[in-house]
């Protein structure tokens, strides 16, 4: 999102996007490592050998990412890659489908396109890693992880410092709830009991992630499932989105949130879960984009990109990359809100920046404790 977006939202944007990334450069990541989990709006590679057609490892996609193609669904970087800069990695987490040769110590990849929560969810398109085989794949690594470090006791230490960021929700409704000529469960469950059934399949992978070593989460809701251009088109809504799937998102959202504080209630000693809110972002940050009713590029059946056709030259302008995927102007501003936001209705209880500077504050407090008792002891 540049030069012919509204100046007053550009200026600031590139000022807070240049100062994130003159500070990220200096020093150690906030993290050491970074595990990410998810669908397309994260995939950096993980589908590119999969028989499905949810792929996106040819062009138009990856035209401003500096090596062309490589699997991710958008003109550039996702929200993850960008917050993977802004918590001071020098490269980008690598994808699980090929972490040969990769420093697995500092994170892996794991987000399938057309993934959801639900083992089925996406299979229309073909194959795709569940969240469920996702966490398989996890305890592959996490066991490498521990061979290198000598000791699963080891690893346990090092992964508690780690960031677990999960976005994962939206093919359980696009590529499943809402296609019922494919899949029964809009016939078995209401829209609330759905939201339900997912958030107890997925408070059930947190915990599986929590036994494997995670303590610092970042859960991401759904975005307006019912404004993707796709959903817009096949449902014939003249250019309106479509209450029915934006309100389930609202309802899975809500229940994503309680289950936040559920967890940082019973986790309350040694993990923190955040949320991330899609729907708040989303509103604010599409204001100032030109073109918001179309894709950037030529879109096929599916709802990607035409192999090889040419998308638009003025791709900062646009919101949505194909007929799903946003820009990579668009994630550079829901990664900002992301990373550092103090608007509660964006993230919530905290931000991600603050979330991994928790554990440094808190070595400072014990520090500033052990010298006070040390200065009245004299």
């Amino acid at each position: 999102m540049t030069c012919e977006t509204k100046t007053w939202l550009v200026i600031p944007l590139l000022f807070l996007a240049a100062n994130y990334m003159q500070y990220c450069v200096q020093g150690e990541p906030q993290v050491p490592c970074l595990f990410i989990f998810g669908d397309s709006l994260s995939d950096s590679g993980n589908n590119n050998n999969l028989p499905t057609s949810a792929k996106s490892n040819y062009n138009p996609y990856g035209i401003d990412f500096p090596i062309g193609p490589t699997g991710r669904f958008t003109n550039g970087r996702t929200t993850i890659d960008i917050i993977t800069q802004f918590l001071g990695f020098e490269k980008f987490i690598p994808p699980f489908a090929n972490t040969s040769g990769s420093d697995i110590l500092k994170g892996v990849n794991y987000a399938s396109g057309a993934a959801g929560i639900r083992a089925e969810s996406g299979a229309n398109l073909g194959a795709e890693i569940s969240l469920g085989l996702q966490l398989r794949n996890h305890r592959v690594i996490v066991s490498q992880i521990a061979t290198r470090l000598g000791s699963p006791d080891k690893a346990e230490e090092y992964l508690h410092k780690c960031l677990y960021y999960v976005n994962i929700g939206s093919n359980d409704y696009i590529n499943n709830y809402f296609l019922p000529q494919f899949y029964p469960t809009s016939s078995i469950y209401t829209p609330e009991q759905y939201a339900e059934a997912l958030i107890e399949e997925l408070s059930l992978d947190l915990l599986a992630l929590h036994n494997a070593g995670a303590r610092k989460y970042v859960l991401v809701g759904l975005g307006f499932i019912g404004c993707t251009l796709n959903e817009i088109y096949t449902h014939g809504t003249n250019g309106s989105c479509v209450a029915e799937e934006n309100a389930a998102a609202f309802l899975f959202n809500d229940k994503l949130k309680s289950l936040v504080d559920i967890f940082n209630n019973k986790f309350s000693a040694n993990s923190k879960f955040i949320f991330i809110n899609s729907t708040s972002q989303a509103t604010e940050n599409s204001i100032g984009f030109s073109v918001t009713n179309a894709a950037c590029c030529s879109s096929g059946l599916h709802g990607e990109c035409i192999p090889d056709q040419r998308p638009c030259y003025n791709r900062s302008e646009y919101l949505f990359w194909d007929e799903f995927h946003p820009t990579d102007a668009f994630n550079l501003l829901t990664a900002i809100t992301s990373y550092d936001t103090s608007n509660p209705s964006f993230t919530y209880p905290m931000d991600i920046k603050h979330l991994v500077d928790q554990e440094i504050n808190m070595e400072f407090e014990i520090i500033n404790e052990f010298t006070a008792h040390l200065s009245a002891s004299q």
